[in-house]
């Protein structure tokens, strides 16, 4: 196949994965969009959250979604979508969660791939995730990076692959130098456009967001564009 990933790998037919999604507890997630929707912000994070997650399980490659989270509201609600919650996080970063979670996942699915997913991909669809699996399954460790070129949404192993993340701020680079494989995948914006600031909010609202999402967005959304429309 072509146009997955780069070259020297091919995607194996059939491949499976583990999703790890982490959470953060909600009073603290979503910060910069704070000054946008006000007390709706952890609203909006469980929104996004939950679409991601939905999103996720709808991938014919995926066998489970682990959900890394030690809130109990998120892990309830993520619960009901289909997602196992991994509890007892590190408590030391984003990093040491993922790691955490692909452990579990690993342990219960030793066949399957892990691949450590943005929470905040609230566009998020499944058939561009699958073909981003697709590229990964052609690699040892591979990644994507996010819309702005700058940090990661995804970060694919396959079986006997450490998933070895380094998420936060200049992901990509810090990825690349680790060996890392890049992946170029035409046509998935919704798998690299994570949400952070209202603008990108914007963005994923114009790709059309998960309903949980859009909802949020119809509550708050005159506070984030000028014409009061998304």
């Amino acid at each position: 196949m072509t146009g997955f990933g780069e070259r020297g790998g091919a995607p194996r037919l059939g491949a499976r994965w583990s999703l790890i999604v982490p959470v953060k507890h909600l009073d603290r997630a979503k910060s910069r969009l704070a000054p946008a929707v006000g007390r709706r912000r952890e609203d909006l994070a469980l929104a996004i959250a939950c679409d991601t997650v939905a999103a996720a399980l709808r991938c014919s490659g995926v066998s489970a979604v682990f959900a890394v989270t030690d809130d109990p509201r998120a892990g309830a609600a993520l619960a009901d979508l289909g997602a196992a919650v991994v509890g007892g996080e590190p408590g030391t970063g984003l990093n040491p969660a993922l790691a955490h979670g692909a452990a579990v996942a690993r342990r219960r699915l030793p066949g399957s791939g892990v691949c450590a997913l943005s929470a905040d991909l609230p566009a998020l669809r499944p058939e561009e995730l699958e073909r981003v699996l697709a590229a990964a399954s052609g690699h040892g460790r591979s990644f994507l990076p996010d819309t702005p070129g700058v940090g990661t949404t995804l970060l694919a192993a396959t079986p006997g692959h450490p998933l070895a993340p380094a998420f936060e701020g200049a992901s990509r680079a810090r990825h690349l130098s680790g060996g890392t494989r890049e992946l170029v995948v035409p046509d998935v914006a919704s798998v690299r456009r994570d949400v952070d600031t209202p603008e990108d909010l914007r963005a994923a609202v114009a790709l059309g967001v998960g309903p949980r999402t859009l909802a949020l967005w119809e509550l708050v959304g005159g506070g984030l564009c000028p014409q009061n429309t998304p």
